[in-house]
């Protein structure tokens, strides 16, 4: 399987699902300084909803811990289309092997 990578309005969500784990790299709000990875953690399934942008990573194999985001888009309603600096290829590359 192929990861996800999902880009919300500060963070880019990497999942990766051959391993069952998921990572944000968190953009920088100033060109200059470098994204900040998180480390790896479990991940038990990723919901995604087409209709409104949010998804949600399951913390557990019950679905009773979650993190719930939203997908940056264009006239973005959840940050008012102002999003953080983009990561370029070897940032998402970087963070993928970590």
């Amino acid at each position: 399987m192929e990861d996800i990578v999902i880009e919300s309005c500060h963070s880019t969500w990497i999942i990766d699902r051959d391993n069952s784990r998921f990572r944000r790299i968190v953009k920088s709000a100033h060109r200059t300084s470098a994204p900040v990875a998180t480390e790896w953690q479990p991940c038990y399934g990723i919901e995604i909803d087409p209709l409104s942008e949010s998804f949600v990573v399951l913390l557990n194999p019950e679905g009773t811990r979650l993190l719930r985001s939203w997908r940056h888009v264009e006239h973005c309603a959840q940050c008012g289309g102002e999003a953080t600096s983009e990561l370029s290829l070897h940032d998402l590359r970087s963070a993928v092997r970590g």
